[in-house]
């Protein structure tokens, strides 16, 4: 029996996404969105259970389950007969049973290999529980910045309406120029188009988030976190120290551990099968006598010894074993970039909330109420204003880069840096 590379390496047939697919629809039936308020914890466990890439993940895992029995069958047997002169009285009838042998340890070579296909399957399925865990923080953290955005858009826009206001009672009382009157209205319409532009951002980004779990129009009303809550990570050595289990090296070693099956495999087919073979002749010549046949079958191996198959088979391996080296190093790079911006976002969020946000609301409550006692012009205001949106908008960005950073982290090491149930007061 030839048990070779196609039987472990599939595409992913359309009736393997069909089921994908079904299964999918039934998950999204059981784990319905719900209308109230969304916490992280239960956005990770929508997605968890009904994803569509983890679906698939577990339905590749279920199908190498089945080459892990194949891998085990030994080969059937042939029955064979044969008749040598059609003449009744010279006529002799062949009946024979074959059974192959399979030597050079093929059949463990096969289990080995296919029980390291199914460890790696195993592996990429909580690499792809990862990346959608990552997923979705990135995409939850996303929607509480969008809807603190636009709490900032709406107070923006309500300070506009009332300047607008003071400025046309200020204009009808002579206590100042029409022209104040309508930078107050150039700014209320601004502030209208940053409000709408909010609005946008926040619905693509609950959109965004829903259709992680397969849902494309969202039905949770909002997000509930806190955005302002960074949660803290561990030193960047002790991450390091991580990285070794991370999802995406445990598969890069599984990969090898694969390659290194299916090198034994292409090696034990250089020892060929021998076929033994057992059965009778009946000869009419001699009176319907029946004599025992016995066989042996040997191939010689003189052209064909599986060295290309080998060669192939070794220099795969040796490639995967340099892809660990390449991935390790390229993971390393991207968790210190991460921790940096992580480092980065959190010292910019910390100076922004104690120092540049007080003085931009003192500098702005200062220049609206000199505004209202005719001490200062509306360009004052309106300047104040600015200079405190620009800082609470910056506040907010600080804070989501912090948090993504932190979910990039998760990504590489494999969610294990931080507990849902503790990212977010429930």
């Amino acid at each position: 029996m030839l048990f070779t590379l196609k039987y472990f390496i599939k595409p992913v047939s359309t009736a393997l996404l069909m089921m994908a697919f079904t299964s999918h629809l039934a998950n999204s039936a059981e784990h319905v969105e719900p209308a109230y308020p969304l916490t992280l914890a239960a956005a990770i466990d929508l997605a968890m259970r009904a994803n569509p890439s983890i679906a698939v993940a577990k339905r590749e895992l279920e199908a190498i389950e089945g080459v892990r029995t194949q891998a085990a069958v030994r080969p059937n047997p042939t029955i064979s007969t044969s008749m040598q002169d059609t003449r009744s009285d010279t006529r002799q009838i062949y009946l024979q049973l074959n059974q192959e042998i399979e030597m050079g340890n093929k059949r463990e070579a096969r289990i080995e290999a296919a029980d390291a296909f199914y460890q790696k399957a195993l592996a990429a399925l909580e690499s792809r529980k990862a990346e959608v865990h990552a997923n979705i923080t990135n995409a939850f953290y996303e929607v509480l910045a969008a809807q603190e955005r636009l709490k900032l858009s709406k107070s923006s826009l309500d300070i506009a309406n009332l300047a607008l206001d003071a400025a046309a009672k200020r204009v009808k009382a002579g206590k100042s120029a029409p022209v104040e009157e309508t930078k107050s209205k150039i700014a209320e319409v601004g502030a209208k188009i940053e409000f709408n532009q909010a609005t946008s951002q926040l619905n693509s980004a609950r959109k965004r988030l829903s259709a992680l779990w397969g849902n494309p129009l969202p039905v949770f009303e909002r997000a509930q976190g806190n955005v302002e809550e960074i949660p803290p990570v561990a030193t960047s050595a002790e991450l390091s120290a991580l990285l070794e289990n991370a999802p995406a090296i445990s598969l890069a070693k599984l990969e090898i551990s694969t390659r290194d099956g299916m090198t034994k495999i292409e090696r034990s087919k250089a020892t060929p099968n021998i076929t033994l073979s057992a059965g009778v002749i009946n000869n009419q010549e001699l009176g319907g006598l029946n004599q025992a046949l016995l066989g042996l079958t040997v191939p010689i191996p003189l052209f064909d010894r599986n060295q290309g198959n080998l060669q192939e088979a070794v220099s795969r391996q040796y490639k995967a074993q340099d892809e660990l080296v390449a991935l390790r190093a390229q993971l390393e790079a991207n968790l210190a970039t991460h921790y940096e911006r992580l480092s980065a976002s959190r010292q910019s969020a910390e100076s922004l909330r104690s120092e540049i946000l007080p003085s931009a609301q003192s500098a702005f409550d200062a220049a609206s109420k000199g505004f209202s006692a005719g001490k200062f012009s509306f360009l004052d205001v309106l300047d104040a204003q600015r200079t405190l949106f620009q800082a609470k908008s910056q506040y907010i960005q600080a804070l989501l880069d912090a948090h993504q950073a932190v979910a990039e982290i998760e990504r590489i090491l494999g969610n294990r840096v931080i507990n849902p149930t503790q990212r977010t007061q429930e």
